[in-house]
Formats: structure tokens, C-alpha cells, sequence
């Protein structure tokens, strides 16, 4: 098999039994370079250097850029197809081509992106191929065109957010995003796009704008011809049927289609042939154009050509404005900050999404349990209810609303529900206290307990004041006077902030000190003088009453008893 030159190359030596890796030196000829890596903990790093010095060329650096990406599920055959997209721009726009077909010799192994066959994944992170090509458009314009190749969504080590992050990545990156599906465009595929592309544009932020531009389709092994023939005219057949918006299709489905159409610019679709079984069953293929099928060869053909030849270049445009080089390498720094950052919300399974809308909606209905039996205990029109027997009934309320919680049959099980069910017991305590201060506001005697403070002690000021006069004590006489203005002062000004709905601050204030002077002054002293005169009540009560002046006292029998007379 003919080297693969890729972003990982590693040889293995076998010593005493044990199998080591090292990496291997780095290819001097045109390779993959790995420009966004990823790590074991699920983070995204981003090689600037590597980047710069693919970019900032001086040949290169002040060209617009064409960027075509590849994306799609792992293992199904992306770096495989960037390689022949190579072996055409060689032809087209490099001195390594020649000859009359850019397809090549019939014999020549297939070199370019790291690929193989098998099962497992091979390309993580996104890679640029080092070789940036150079090309005219029909209008004169210089052009730049990259190719990136991107990890395979949906394999083993990925979690949704990395394969959102990726592919989001690439598509806002891209002139032309492929988005490489097997055998069918089926309805998951239509949700994963849109979560992807939801996922890049929530960080773009865009101001109205189509966020993204051109979206290409490409179906792999296409089984159905007779339905749909190989090719662009096939695959937008096929494709207009799969994002037909009608009035028949539920409501979500709808809204998943016109998604879709709303983020791209431009879609397209392209129906491909199987490769063949060679490809399919080979371990040593390598890429050979004779081991491929001739259909398979006669699709590449009609598609490369489609998206690489010089009247079809798409250059990268963002807000509008065409995108040089140079400055791709700032965009690359941004994006990736974005990613790094918590400003983006986490993409979940669907399992995951699923369980969270099960237990949201549990905890919606507990509390629309909770809300309506406390409106019945003490709602708008209920009568106040004591602090006690509020806290009583609060706490079988709640209880009733957590066993409504708990009966909710939810996916995601007992330990994933356990969160919500916390949420939920703190959302109930916070209601409780809008209901008891809503049940504080009935109370007639806490409502007129501001006025009576004040008015309770400009009249004792008053009177302090004439004892003080009758004793001569004028200047004690006058400061009790002041106070009792002040109070009177006060009265008012709080009676005019409740009727105007002025300075509402200062009224909590006055409010805030009537309480303090209740409960530390007041209160206290009409406790005090209450408990005095029940007890001189129960005493008067216990005792024997005194007799009339001149009654003769009440005769008694010898064994005690009173005697008849």
C-alpha cells in the first residue's frame, strides 16, 4: 500500500513482547496538518503556528479564500474522497498533473489525507491540507483554495458536544460545507444538521444575515436509481422531496426543514454509486482506480469538477465581505474561543434531552399542584390565616406537590431526577414565601400598624408634655412637643406615600421603624400591661367576697355544713 501521508504517523517497534509507539519524523511533502486538536478531556486546542504558517504566506496571505470542508458520520469514506478532490486540483491548478484525465493512471495509488479501511476512526480534530492552491476566478480575481477534513462524527470517543463542536467549526469556516451521508438522507440526519448548525449559529451571533453558505449533500452508495439517477439532477430530486415543507407534516418537523433552508445560502445534493466491492471488502486497497467501479469513477468525474473547477469556486464570505487568508487565521482564534468559553449552551443526547423535557415537565405539573391548593388555603379572596396554620398547611401542600413529582413516570431514572427533585423543594419554599407575605398583606392590624405606632406616640409625647408643663419643666415640656410633631410629621407623610405611590423607599423606612418600635417598645409593654390585668382578674376571681357592714356571718352545723334554718 502506498504511504499515507496524514497527521498522525507513528512507528511501532516491538520490544521484549511489548508494543511501543513513537512519533515518527514529520513528512516533508504536501500532508495533513492538524490545525485543531483534541484532547482526552474532550477540549479543542487550537496549533496557531501550524495555522500561520499555512496562511500568512506571501504568496497566499492577502488571496480570498475558498474553504471546502468535509463532514459527516466516521468512517464512511470523507478523507478517501478529499484525496481524489487533491488529485484533481493537482491537475488543475499544480505542476503535478499532465496528462488528458485528472482522474490519473488506472494503476496509481491514492495519496493525500490519511485514510484507511476498517471500522475505526482515523481523523480527530479538524485537519488543513499544507498545500494551498492557487487559482483565477472568470472574473480575474485570485483566489486561495483550502481543504479541510474533519473528524467523523458518532464514533465511540466522541460526545455530542465534540461532534457539534467540530462540525459547527467547519461549517463556519467553509465556503462550502459537504456534508457526507450514507446510502439515504434520512430524518436523523435532518435533526443532527440541525443541531449542529444551531450549535454554530448561536455563536456567530449573526445580525440577520443567512449565517451560513453553501451546504452540499453528498449521498454515498446510492442503492435507489430508478427512483432518483446518479448525480446533481438525482440528488436535488431526492433532496427537494426530503425538505418539502406541507401543511400535513407535524408541527416539529416542519420547523426542522425550514430551519435548514433558513441557515444556508445555497443547498445542493449529489448522488453517488457504491465504489465497489474491492473497496468495500479489500484490506490492501489502496486507492487504485482499478479496483473501483467505472460508474463510481463517471460520478466523481461530474461532482469534483462541480465544486473545484474555476467558474464554480465559491469564495468565503462573512457579513458580506470576502475573507483573506490572513484574516482566516484571526477567525479560526475567535471561533475556537467561543468553543473554549461557557457562553455557548451544552448540546445533549437525545436521551439526555429527552429525560431533561420528562423532569421539567414533572416539576412544572408539581407546581401547578402547589400553586392551586395554596390558593385555595389562601388565596385572593381567602380570609387571613395565622403564620402557624399557614406553615401547616405549606408543608402538606408541598408534600402532596412532591409525591405528584415522585408518581411522574420520567426517563433518565432515580439519580438523574434527583437534581430536579432538589430544584423542585427550593422553587416550593420560595412560592411559600410570596403566599405568606400575599397572606401578610390581609392581616387588618399589621396594615394599620404603622399609623397606630406613630399615632400611639405623639399622643404620649402629648401628654408627657402637660405633665411636664403642670410641673414647670418648660424646655422638657417643649422636646416632648418636638417629638410629638415629629410624629405627627411622620403620620402624615407616610398616609400621603400611600396614596400617591411616591418615594417608596422612604415609606418601607417609616414602615420598617414602626415594626422595630413595636416589637422592641410597644409590644412588649402591652404584653406586659395585659399579663397584669389578667393576672389581677384570676386573683379577684379565686378570692371570697367581703361581707355586707353589719351581716351576721353565715351560720355552720356542728359536723361543718351550713345549718337550714
Amino acid at each position: 500500500m502506498a504511504e499515507n501521508e496524514g497527521h498522525k504517523h507513528r512507528e511501532r517497534y516491538d520490544h521484549e513482547g511489548e508494543v511501543t509507539e513513537k512519533p515518527a519524523p514529520a513528512p516533508r511533502g504536501p500532508h495533513g496538518v492538524q490545525v485543531v486538536d483534541t484532547g482526552p478531556d474532550h477540549t479543542f486546542t487550537l496549533d496557531e503556528e501550524a495555522l500561520k504558517s499555512l496562511l500568512l504566506k506571501e504568496d497566499i496571505r492577502d488571496r480570498a479564500v475558498v474553504v471546502i470542508s468535509v463532514a459527516g458520520a466516521f468512517r464512511k469514506g470523507k478523507s478517501f474522497l478529499l484525496d481524489f478532490f487533491l488529485r484533481y486540483m493537482h491537475y488543475k491548478y499544480g505542476a503535478g498533473g499532465g496528462g488528458s484525465e485528472w482522474l490519473g493512471s488506472e494503476e496509481d495509488p491514492l495519496q493525500g489525507f490519511s485514510w484507511r479501511g476498517g471500522s475505526e476512526r482515523d481523523t480527530t480534530g479538524i485537519l488543513m491540507w499544507s498545500e494551498i492552491f492557487k487559482a483565477t476566478l472568470d472574473d480575474g480575481e485570485k483566489v486561495a483554495i483550502i481543504l479541510l477534513d474533519t473528524q467523523g462524527a458518532f464514533d465511540s470517543e466522541s460526545t455530542v458536544r465534540d461532534c457539534a463542536t467540530v462540525f459547527a467549526l467547519s461549517t463556519m469556516l467553509s465556503s462550502v460545507q459537504i456534508y457526507n451521508l450514507s446510502q439515504n438522507i434520512q430524518e436523523d440526519d435532518l435533526q443532527h444538521l440541525q443541531l449542529f448548525t444551531e450549535y454554530g449559529r448561536l455563536a456567530l451571533e449573526d445580525g440577520g444575515r443567512t449565517p451560513f453558505q453553501r451546504l452540499q449533500f453528498l449521498v454515498r452508495d446510492w442503492s435507489f436509481p430508478y427512483e432518483a439517477p446518479y448525480g446533481a439532477d438525482g440528488g436535488m430530486q431526492i433532496l427537494s422531496r426530503r425538505l418539502k415543507v406541507s401543511d400535513k407534516q407535524h408541527p416539529e418537523l416542519q420547523s426542522l426543514r425550514k430551519h435548514i433552508t433558513a441557515c444556508f445560502s445555497e443547498l445542493a445534493c449529489f448522488l453517488m454509486p457504491h465504489p465497489g466491492l474491492k473497496v468495500a471488502t479489500n484490506p490492501q486497497f489502496d486507492g487504485r482506480l482499478a479496483d473501483i467501479e467505472s460508474e463510481f469513477k463517471r460520478s466523481l468525474q461530474q461532482f469534483v469538477p462541480m465544486l473545484l473547477a474555476p467558474e464554480n469556486l465559491v469564495p468565503k464570505l462573512i457579513n458580506g465581505q470576502k475573507v483573506k487568508a490572513k484574516d482566516l487565521v484571526q477567525y479560526f482564534k475567535s471561533y475556537m474561543n467561543i468553543y473554549k468559553g461557557n457562553e455557548l449552551p451544552e448540546p445533549k443526547s437525545m436521551l439526555v434531552a429527552t429525560a431533561e423535557a420528562n423532569n421539567l415537565t414533572a416539576v412544572a405539573e408539581a407546581k401547578e399542584v402547589y400553586t392551586r391548593l395554596m390558593e385555595e388555603v389562601c388565596g385572593g379572596g381567602r380570609p387571613y390565616l395565622h403564620a402557624d396554620l399557614l406553615l401547616t398547611e405549606h408543608q402538606r401542600v408541598r408534600d402532596k406537590a412532591m409525591y405528584a413529582f415522585n408518581a411522574k413516570r420520567k426517563m433518565g431514572g432515580r439519580d438523574f431526577s434527583q437534581a430536579y427533585f432538589d430544584q423542585l423543594a427550593q422553587d416550593l419554599e420560595e412560592q411559600f414565601l410570596q403566599f405568606k407575605a400575599h397572606n401578610e398583606s390581609k392581616n387588618i392590624f399589621k396594615a394599620a400598624r404603622t399609623p397606630s405606632v406613630f399615632f400611639a406616640v405623639a399622643l404620649f409625647f402629648y401628654v408627657l408634655s402637660g405633665v411636664f408643663g403642670l410641673l414647670g419643666l418648660y424646655p422638657l415640656a417643649n422636646v416632648a412637643n418636638f417629638a410629638m410633631g415629629l410624629a405627627l410629621l411622620t403620620l402624615v407623610l407616610w398616609a400621603y406615600i400611600r396614596y400617591s405611590g411616591e418615594m417608596r423607599e422612604f415609606g418601607v423606612t417609616i414602615d420598617d421603624t414602626a415594626t422595630v418600635m413595636w416589637d422592641n417598645v410597644l409590644k412588649p409593654m402591652y404584653q406586659t400591661c395585659l399579663e397584669k390585668g389578667m393576672e389581677h382578674a384570676a386573683a379577684a376571681a379565686v378570692a371570697p367576697p367581703s361581707p355586707a357592714p353589719g351581716a351576721a356571718p353565715p351560720a355552720f352545723a356542728h359536723n361543718g355544713k351550713h345549718k337550714h334554718l
